[in-house]
């Protein structure tokens, strides 16, 4: 026997003749195939005509008929049961950033206990209830936006190299900020002992806070069982009296508005076109608009993923509600003396601190009539978590945004619109935790009930705007000022956790009893008050602690400190330019609200019961010079360096963190920004 082995390329060569000789040998049949079917064509066969065959299965037998059936009534009705209760509608006023409209949230009430079903037989069925699990929500919004622009506008020649924004400015004011909250270091727990030692140790550091000795900061504090109303900056006023978002934000009052809509949305005659807009001889202007920037951060949640009617806990009872509010800015300008004939905008800063505390007491409305008889529920069902339920909603928002651009300006005798400014930055959530309502929650464990709002503004507005030597303009308008710095918190909380009774016996005897698992409970606790007129009590044992936490943190930093040169074009000077120049009107805006269900309208502790609810409220603002007490002229005129002819700027080179614009014109014509001419 031989055996011939081939090397790859004539292994190859094999494979690829074998495969030609396959095509071929399809082409082939194909052809056939076709010419058969051409033939077969020309010869059709008829179709056989004879009777098809019919096959019948017929496998089941038919009986007789049988009159002896036997009588079946209706079926039983059963009404639905569901553990949701009913829900009465009294809603709280809540405002919202951005919408003219007032948002509404339920206000829970007990509906009056579930209902019994009937068996056919007339015996009682009794509902099956579901526990709520834990729920636990960690959330964090970060925004961050760094627009610092280098501008050079008119044909000036001029190179514009001051130096950058010291930014440890920024930071000493936060620090200093932060040193007015007692709660500001707070960090997430990460377990139940640390939630416990998170609502004791904000609760003890915010009762040793002292309003006093904080420098040049006005501090209010109030610290009280409960807190009940509206204070702006440290005062009591009506709700209807407090100041209204919408009255105050421009991005609230012309949310369309933008930077010279107007001018661009208007198109001219063009029978008259060089009349009015192109000839360089009518009314050239120089606007800039360097500031304009608003933040916002919102968050509202609303908590009632476990509510109850009456909560008996073995333990102790801890409710704290605090809100902690600061507003920092930062606002000396230096303006140079070629400005003092301009008209100077008088629009103030404005600061608020708004924090509204509100209790709903579901069982304010719902006294019984003496002369009714009472109606006790006479059935009861139980559920049961194992160890410890907790509600957690833990939210921060920040903020940083930096704006400060560095800018020289000629008019080059057109109307020149420069816009570095402007942003727009928004951390915006809505929560809403929608779970289960009990009759009865009896706790072996303790209560952990915190709602904590902690807001921070930081704004730093130090602006320069000066002149170069020779400069001259005709009418002029400046702001430096004009911003917003706006807080706003709100806590309401429905229950009656603040007034509580000391635990009775037969109370006391159930929760032993189920942590024993004996699901009975003694009949004095279908007598309390709080269940009459119920028909079946709904109740929910938990063997651990029930840990509620609501926190809500937000931070917003804000750094808008620009440097502007003020020149003449290098060709043609237009000393009768009108100028407009904008560098602040920024808005700080922080929006919280916590809902808090708890529904109880009776509170038994057998331990320690504890509740404070506190506000502090605090404003800060820095006098520190920063560009020291030179002329801003005089530092203009240090900072600037003319061009060679033909040379292109691409910005100062100490400013890696500045946007470089490349703008150089000879001519006078061209606008470094591409501005709109009009």
């Amino acid at each position: 026997m031989y055996s011939l082995t081939l090397g790859k390329v004539s292994d190859a060569i094999a494979h690829f003749i074998g495969l030609l000789h396959t095509s071929i040998e399809e082409a082939r049949q194909k052809q056939a195939f076709e010419s058969f079917k051409a033939h077969h064509a020309k010869d059709p066969q008829l179709e056989d005509k004879d009777s098809p065959v019919i096959k019948v299965d017929a496998s089941h037998d038919l009986e007789n008929f049988d009159p002896n059936v036997p009588y079946l009534g209706p079926a039983p009705v059963l009404e639905p049961w569901s553990h949701w209760t009913h829900v009465e509608l009294n809603p709280p006023h809540i405002p919202i950033p951005g919408d003219d409209s007032d948002v509404y949230y339920p206000n829970f009430k007990a509906g009056g206990g579930g209902s019994v079903s009937y068996s056919s037989s007339g015996e009682v069925v009794l509902p099956t209830i579901d526990p709520p699990g834990s729920v636990a929500v960690l959330l964090n919004q970060e925004i961050r936006l760094d627009d610092n622009d280098y501008v050079s506008v008119g044909g000036s020649g001029l190179k514009f190299t001051p130096p950058p924004v010291d930014g440890t400015h920024l930071a000493a004011l936060h620090s200093e900020a932060a040193n007015l909250s007692p709660i500001d270091d707070l960090t997430m727990p990460g377990s139940t002992q640390e939630i416990v030692a998170l609502v004791t140790t904000a609760a003890a550091r915010l009762n040793d806070f002292n309003p006093d000795g904080h420098g040049d900061a006005n501090v209010f504090a109030l610290k009280a069982d409960v807190i009940e109303g509206t204070y702006v900056n440290g005062v009591l006023v009506d709700d209807d009296a407090a100041p209204k978002l919408k009255d105050y934000a421009d991005y609230i009052k012309d949310p369309d508005a933008q930077f010279g809509k107007d001018d661009f949305s208007a198109k001219p005659d063009s029978s008259d076109f060089m009349g009015k807009w192109g000839d360089g001889t009518v009314a050239p202007s120089v606007q800039l608009d360097a500031g304009g920037n608003t933040v916002v951060n919102s968050a509202v949640i609303v908590n009632d993923w476990a509510s109850s009617g009456v909560i008996a806990t073995v333990g102790d009872y801890v409710e704290l509600n605090a809100v902690v509010q600061i507003n920092a800015i930062a606002d000396v300008d230096s303006i140079g003396k070629a400005l003092n004939d301009w008209t100077s905008d008088p629009s103030p800063n404005e600061t608020f601190n708004i924090a509204s505390f509100q209790r709903i007491d579901p069982g304010a409305d719902a006294a019984p009539d003496p002369a009714a008889t009472p109606d006790f529920p006479s059935y009861y069902v139980v559920t049961q978590v194992t160890g410890d339920l907790i509600m957690m909603n833990w939210v921060q928002q920040y903020s940083f945004v930096m704006d400060n651009d560095i800018a020289v300006l000629a008019s080059s005798g057109v109307k020149t619109m420069v816009s570095t400014g402007d942003n727009v930055a928004i951390n915006d959530l809505t929560l809403n935790n929608l779970g289960y309502y009990y009759d009865l929650i009896i706790v072996g464990g303790s209560v952990y009930d915190a709602n904590i709002i902690s807001q921070m503004n930081i704004l730093i507005d130090n602006d320069l705007v000066g002149a170069v030597n020779g400069f001259e303009s005709g009418a002029g308008q400046i702001s430096t000022s004009g911003n917003l710095l706006w807080n706003q918190a709100k806590i309401l909380n429905v229950g009656q956790g603040n007034d509580s009774e000391a635990l009775p016996g037969q109370y006391k005897t159930a929760a032993d009893n189920l942590a024993a698992g004996n699901n009975t409970l003694p009949s004095q606790i279908l007598q309390d008050d709080a269940f009459s007129g119920m028909d079946l009590l709904r109740v929910l044992y938990v063997s651990g602690s029930i840990y509620n936490l609501q926190f809500i943190k937000q931070t917003t930093i804000v750094g808008d400190s620009d440097q502007v040169a003020l020149a003449m074009n290098a060709v043609t000077a237009h000393p009768e330019a009108q100028w407009t120049i904008n560098t602040g009107a920024n808005e700080l805006v922080n929006f919280a609200a916590v809902v808090d269900v708890d529904g109880a309208m009776k509170t038994y502790v057998g331990g320690q019961a504890y509740s404070d609810e506190i506000l502090i409220q605090a404003d800060l603002v820095s006098h520190e010079p920063v560009l020291g007490a030179q002329n801003p002229d005089a530092l203009v005129n240090e900072a600037v360096a003319f061009l060679a002819d033909g040379a292109v700027d691409s910005g100062p080179d100490p400013h890696a963190d500045h946007a470089s614009v490349p703008i150089h014109s000879d001519t006078g014509a061209t606008d470094g920004m591409q501005s709109m001419i009009s």
